[in-house]
């Protein structure tokens, strides 16, 4: 996991506020995540807390954001300070989460696909099921494992951009470049395969696992077309993953 969070935690909040984030991933992400009324729910990856605190807001119980930059961790601490919803954040590394079993939902965004290798993505996995109750879910979303980068065609008017250099196997870099006002930032994540994850799913002791297609929220039509958007849907570089222990 090379990308170090820390210089560009703030430059990668203000990026959560393009439109496809919020229409597309954001939409669809808290759509599988669903009524989380009541429950225990852990954010790993958390960054700043955006999720985090947004899933507080929806009315869970209780809510801990994990992530293993302390820059990102400082950002969620400032508005937990401004916000005081309650949300614990805590710098810590997805591999070594403690076995507690105490969390009805696990959410993430952009974790899994830092891990350059099986043996990474396994350690992620297990991680995360070690948290959960049996029966409880997670819910992410990550570069698409079924996705051909080297072929990506641009998404520049989305305001963000892909590369992927050198043969396409597991482990194969992939960049993905971010514009804002103020300038680009990269973030460097990997390629693994779609069975791969499915396997270390399967051994992390998820028994359910589902894949989903991203859904353009409704609002997303207020200032674009259907024509606009039609090049990212079709065509989708992220994946969401629903899996339940």
């Amino acid at each position: 996991m090379t990308t170090d969070y820390d210089p560009i935690a703030e430059q990668y909040q203000r990026s959560k506020q393009q439109p496809w984030r919020t229409f597309v991933e954001c939409f669809t992400l808290m759509k599988l995540a669903g009524d989380p009324r009541d429950m225990a729910v852990l954010d790993v990856a958390c960054g700043e807390g955006f999720y985090t605190r947004m899933i507080r807001e929806r009315g869970a119980a209780c809510v801990t954001g994990v992530d293993l930059s302390q820059g990102m961790i400082d950002l969620a601490n400032k508005q937990e300070a401004i916000h005081q919803q309650g949300v614990e954040y805590i710098v810590g590394d997805a591999r070594e989460l403690p076995t507690t079993d105490q969390y009805d939902l696990a959410i993430a965004a952009y974790l899994l696909n830092y891990a350059r290798t099986r043996d990474e993505l396994q350690a992620m996995c297990d991680g995360i099921a070690r948290t959960l109750k049996p029966g409880g879910r997670f819910v992410t979303v990550n570069s698409s494992p079924a996705y051909h980068f080297p072929s990506a065609p641009s998404f520049r008017q989305y305001g963000f951009e892909t590369t992927a250099v050198g043969d396409w196997q597991e482990g194969t870099p992939i960049t993905w470049t971010f514009h804002l006002e103020d300038g680009p930032f990269d973030i460097e994540n990997y390629y693994l395969s779609v069975e791969t994850h499915e396997a270390a799913f399967r051994e992390a002791g998820f028994r359910e696992v589902h894949w989903h297609a991203p859904k353009l929220s409704p609002d997303g039509l207020k200032d674009n077309t259907v024509d606009f958007w039609s090049p990212l849907m079709e065509n989708s570089p992220v994946a969401f993953i629903e899996c339940v222990k």
